[in-house]
């Protein structure tokens, strides 16, 4: 063998242990959507939180193994494969869900209880959504593209606009379509401000949305303590799937509400939450190769959530115009957008919303109430949907 020669087979076999000897065009495809949620994380200041984390994750998981090297969350003995078990197994959603309950002042659904029922209202995007997943049915030559109960149910918290939820569910109903899921969940959370305001104007007239809606009462300590306690038990007594979930949020509430935990209480708020945070965002992206996730599938799953998300919110909105009908203090519809869980966000997009119209109309307390009630009415939509189709 000549010199030359050897050189290029040298030059060869390196190219075969390089990325770049596997690299297909869906993978840059998922790189450059990558980019674009980093783009909008860092730019738009769109959930920057989520979206850096969930943009690198898609990078690293699209960068093809070379031979005989485990890199993918899906190759056994891989470092990202352990990290992944947290979210393959749901654990990350409840300790994400214990910094909620810690960070999270429920006085003001607690000063206005009726509020709670837009949240619940929200919800309708959950089941709506189940039932439409369930009635869909594609061809693609010999293909047919369908989703059995359990999938649909995971499709359908999607509504929720609750990340954490939707990974939760999705780990237990249907763990092959929780890529698709978590960054559909995550994507629409992260434009609650675009997604949101046209369909809460659409929905609402200008008088509606100048109804300024009276200060809320001040809540004893007494009322804060017993909440996290009783409302568990009710929430569990109803929904027994959701435990974990509920229990971890109430528990983190409990620890702050309660004032002798406060080293506890702010360690899950601030350094715990941030941790679990990124771990869950970066392996939800590193989840997303591209082999597996640009499936026929996943667009509908997108098609379905987008659609999941704009009747939650629809149906927050509209029940509050529900609720006008018979109560003498009116109650201001753009506060039934915020029924989704997406804290905070929902709450702040209903007092942008509100001041365009009224400058001086501070909606954005009243809007907490539905917001925080959203996050526990996703919780029990998962417990009831994973307690009937896991059967």
């Amino acid at each position: 063998m000549s010199v030359f020669e050897s050189i290029t087979t040298k030059i060869a076999q390196f190219w075969e242990t390089t990325a770049f000897a596997g690299l297909e065009p869906g993978n840059v495809i998922m790189i450059a959507i990558a980019g674009c949620f980093i783009y909008l994380a860092i730019a738009k200041h769109y959930e920057p939180l989520l979206l850096v984390p969930i943009g690198f994750g898609i990078i690293v998981g699209n960068i093809p193994s070379s031979a005989g090297v485990s890199l993918s969350v899906y190759d056994e003995g891989s470092v990202l494969r352990y990290l992944y078990f947290g979210v393959e197994q749901g654990i990350y959603p409840p300790l994400i869900f214990l910094g909620i309950g810690a960070m999270t002042d429920f006085s003001t659904m607690l000063s206005n209880p009726k509020l709670v029922l837009l949240g619940a209202a929200a919800q309708v995007g959950v089941f709506l959504t189940y039932l439409g997943a369930l009635a869909v049915s594609f061809s693609f030559g010999e293909t047919t593209l369908s989703f059995s109960p359990q999938q649909a149910g995971a499709i359908g918290i999607i509504g929720g606009a609750d990340g954490p939820t939707a990974i939760f569910l999705s780990s237990k109903l249907a763990p092959d379509l929780l890529g698709a899921i978590a960054i559909a969940a995550y994507s629409y959370m992260a434009l609650v401000p675009v997604i949101q305001p046209p369909i809460m104007r659409m929905l609402t007239t200008r008088q509606e949305r100048l109804i300024r809606m009276k200060p809320s009462r001040e809540v004893s300590k007494l009322e804060r303590i017993l909440f996290p306690i009783v409302a568990f038990l009710i929430c569990t007594t109803m929904a027994p799937g959701a435990i974990v979930l509920i229990g971890m949020l109430f528990f983190g509430n409990l620890m702050k509400e309660c004032a002798v935990t406060d080293r506890l209480a702010l360690t899950a708020r601030s350094a715990m939450i941030d941790i679990v945070t990124m771990l869950l965002g970066f392996c939800v992206g590193a989840s997303t190769n591209a082999q597996r996730f640009l499936q026929p599938q996943s667009i509908l799953i997108f098609v379905l959530g987008a659609l999941s998300f704009a009747v939650a919110t629809a149906g927050g909105v509209l029940f509050a115009k529900l609720m006008n009908l018979f109560f003498k203090e009116k109650i201001n519809p753009l506060v039934g957008a915020a029924g989704v869980s997406a804290v905070p966000d929902s709450a702040r997009v209903v007092q942008m919303v509100g001041q365009q119209e009224d400058p001086g109309n501070f909606l954005l307390m009243h809007a907490m109430a539905p917001n925080v009630a959203g996050v526990i009415g996703s919780a029990i939509a998962a417990g009831v949907l994973w307690s009937q189709l896991a059967l």
